[in-house]
């Protein structure tokens, strides 16, 4: 269970003409991701995949119809994250725009109900008396909520993008671009986007019954910039289809066409709209809805996407930005306590592939942030457990690439019946709840799924690059151009490049964070750089003339000037 240098590679890119317009250096990035032609670098709606080949919208619209045409109460379900939240937020807006005027949500209590539509949940809808209810970003899982709901009389429309179990549930319609036979091409759609694409299908329906023209129909792309913001929050795959999503979604931000609540995070972040990037989503606005939902509950974050009005989204913003510091600190101690329990396995078991963590003073809400700084660290699959509510343990897992974490999860839970209550999520990531007295024995069933399915290479951390950059090639408008390109994420990575460094000038800022003015090789220019959060222990060794760093090409503002920035991933 070392922490080995990660092994520095060149992205691999086929030997192509450049691309029309983009210069040798953002041809190479692009090829490497995939592009192969200049047509898939025009993200317009025209491009979107169409809405008709999910399975189950007909049914879903036969539904939904009713809450429109008749007035029927809708109770949507939501989650505890960001997808979650954002999904909620824009049903209710869009349906407040096709007509409808019942439409309350629910999410449950992470603390108490746990991820879903659990029967516990249905108890506390019933008192809502919905004529409907609509999961949003889950359902898929929720066989024994929806059979709950039914029997209380309560038809229930799931729309999730989850991977399904073995059974699925028995609602009055499912869309889920990952059920079996939905041969929607975008599988790594997010559940805010199944839940536009079904808003999508709802308006055509309008239309086609006379209730709008095509004309007077509303124009739902105003909700473009919830789906962006829950694709890269999120982390799925950015395929060309979300792309085209986030893309179109950062184009309304950054014009000023956006709701107050984003508009209010992004102040809060210190964030300028004018010159939004996909990794804001992840970075800024995500981790402070998440707060709410990890913390206390979700109804914050909701109604900061669902107010028009600035001052209410701005008091909301604040109130979600102190959440998120909260959430930090809390943060920053599980993790000098994951540390040392790390020490403790590394004494009993050097070889351990899948590491399971637990502490009884955890927070559940903060421990698949956790997992994922564990996970980052050492390079293997981490799960982070907490006491959970009912005497029994909640777990939240990461993965690394080469691993499918639900998979693992759902062989281990084969091999080993019993261990496991529940469990459900993606490949890279998932959610678990075990008896109390089965951590031991899950860790090592676990640990020898991990060791079956990774092998040596697996557990080498590899930082993928775009090569070196030439003397020349550090430029504003290099800088500038992969700033507002790609939109880059999950699947379609910021650029990264590698090279060699006279250091002139280093110092800690903020405790944790190194400046430094480093000079390219064969260049008489010295650049601002700066690295985050290094480890202290190892700073003082930085104390060479050249430095071979890996880093991002940015651009720093500060009191108004703009200059070419060096944002340091990787020092050796």
């Amino acid at each position: 269970m070392s922490t080995l240098s990660p092994l520095i590679r060149t992205r691999e890119c086929p030997a192509l003409p450049e691309l029309p317009g983009l210069g040798p250096v953002l041809s190479r990035i692009y090829r490497a991701r995939g592009i192969r032609t200049e047509q898939e670098l025009v993200l317009t709606l025209q491009d979107l995949e169409p809405y008709h080949s999910l399975k189950g919208m007909d049914a879903a619209v036969e539904a939904l119809l009713p809450v429109v045409l008749r007035q029927k109460k809708l109770l949507v379900v939501g989650d505890f994250d960001a997808d979650g939240a954002t999904s909620t937020a824009l049903v209710i807006r869009a349906l407040h725009m096709l007509g409808a005027t019942r439409v309350d949500y629910l999410v449950p209590d992470r603390f108490d109900l746990g991820y879903g539509l659990s029967p516990g949940l249905v108890e506390i809808a019933r008192g809502y008396e919905p004529d409907l209810i609509m999961t949003v970003d889950n359902g898929i899982a929720s066989v024994s909520g929806v059979a709950a709901a039914r029997a209380a009389g309560i038809p229930v429309l799931v729309t999730d993008h989850h991977l399904p179990g073995d059974e699925l549930p028995d609602a009055l319609a499912i869309v889920n671009p990952n059920q079996p036979g939905c041969d929607f091409p975008s599988k790594a759609a997010c559940g805010c986007t199944v839940a536009f694409y079904v808003m999508l299908a709802l308006r055509a329906a309008l239309v086609e019954r006379g209730v709008f023209t095509k004309e007077t129909a509303p124009n739902l792309t105003c909700l473009l910039d919830l789906v962006a913001l829950a694709t890269v929050a999120d982390v799925v795959p950015l395929d060309r289809n979300n792309r085209i999503l986030v893309e179109q979604g950062l184009r309304r931000i950054r014009s000023g066409a956006t709701q107050p609540g984003i508009l209010a995070l992004l102040q809060v972040a210190g964030k300028d709209a004018r010159r939004m990037t996909s990794t804001d989503f992840g970075f800024a606005i995500g981790p402070r809805i998440n707060a709410a939902g990890r913390l206390t509950d979700m109804s914050a974050g909701i109604e900061c996407l669902l107010t028009d009005d600035p001052q209410r989204a701005l008091s909301l913003a604040a109130e979600l930005d102190s959440l998120n510091r909260e959430r930090r600190q809390i943060e920053q101690t599980m993790q000098t306590e994951a540390l040392q329990l790390l020490e403790q396995v590394r004494e009993t078991d050097e070889r351990r592939t899948g590491v399971c963590l637990f502490h009884r003073e955890w927070h559940q809400g903060v421990i698949g942030i956790l997992a994922s700084r564990i996970k980052e660290r050492l390079y293997r699959p981490v799960i982070a457990f907490a006491p959970g509510d009912q005497g029994d343990l909640k777990g939240s897992a990461r993965s690394i690439p080469g691993l499918h974490m639900r998979d693992a999860l759902d062989l281990t839970d084969k091999r080993h019946p019993g261990l496991i209550i529940k469990f459900g999520g993606h490949a890279m990531a998932a959610g678990l709840t075990l008896r109390s007295d089965a951590l031991d024995a899950f860790s090592d069933a676990f640990d020898a799924v991990c060791r079956e399915l990774l092998d040596d290479a697996d557990l080498h951390h590899r930082l993928d690059t775009d090569g070196e950059l030439s003397a020349q090639e550090f430029t504003m408008d290099l800088a500038e151009q992969i700033r507002l390109g790609g939109p880059w994420g999950q699947g379609f990575p910021e650029p990264l490049f590698a090279g060699e460094f006279r250091l002139q000038q280093q110092r800690l800022v903020g405790g944790h964070h190194l400046k430094m003015m480093l000079q390219p090789l064969r260049s008489d220019t010295a650049l601002d750089a700066i690295c985050f959060n290094i480890d202290t222990a190892v700073w003082p060794d930085y104390d060479r003339d050249i430095l071979r760093c890996v880093f991002q090409l940015d651009v720093n503002e500060y009191r108004g000037q703009r200059s070419v920035q060096l944002l340091i991933r990787h020092i050796e």
